[in-house]
This record gives C-alpha cells, sequence and structure tokens, in this order.
C-alpha cells in the first residue's frame, strides 16, 4: 500500500510531555518555552489533542 505523504515522525514523548508539564507548571506563555523542549507549537498541539 502507497504511504499517504501525510505526518512524519513523532517527536520524543518525554520531551512533549516534559514542555507540557513546564508550561503547566510555570504559567509561561507556550512561545516561552526553552529551546530544549523542542518547538512551541508541538507540545501545544499535542496537548489540545
Amino acid at each position: 500500500m502507497p504511504a499517504s505523504g501525510r505526518g512524519g515522525q513523532w517527536r520524543n514523548h518525554r520531551q512533549v510531555i516534559n514542555a507540557i508539564l513546564f508550561k503547566l507548571r510555570t504559567g509561561a506563555p507556550w512561545r516561552d518555552l526553552p529551546e530544549r523542549y523542542g518547538p512551541w507549537k508541538t507540545a501545544h498541539e499535542r496537548l489540545r489533542k
């Protein structure tokens, strides 16, 4: 079956969970997440889902 061409590889789950926990713990805006957590949009989308 051919690939659909959608999506990509998931970012490390632990990194995303830590980003979400950092956000909830500090109350900082999403855009202020430290770079070590990866793109803020990834963590935000994962939390929304």
